[in-house]
């Protein structure tokens, strides 16, 4: 059991970073954002806020399940 919370909780980091990476640097911006002087295209938020979740819940998850019990 405390072997599979490791793998699930690594697991689950490592698709949140994935997840946020990808919304912040690779995927279409979400918005655009037209001012009189210039354009400028924002990423989308929610994304990137969804994968830092699910990374440090996987964090989390795998730290407390690979620590040693008194």
């Amino acid at each position: 059991m405390r072997a599979l919370l490791i793998i699930l909780g690594i697991v689950l980091a490592a698709s949140g970073g994935v997840i946020a990476y990808h919304a912040a640097y690779v995927a279409p911006h979400a918005a655009i954002v037209i001012t009189e002087t210039s354009a400028h295209e924002l990423p989308n938020v929610w994304h990137i806020v969804g994968g830092l979740i699910l990374l440090v819940v996987g964090l989390l998850i795998a730290f407390f399940a690979a620590r040693r019990r008194a």
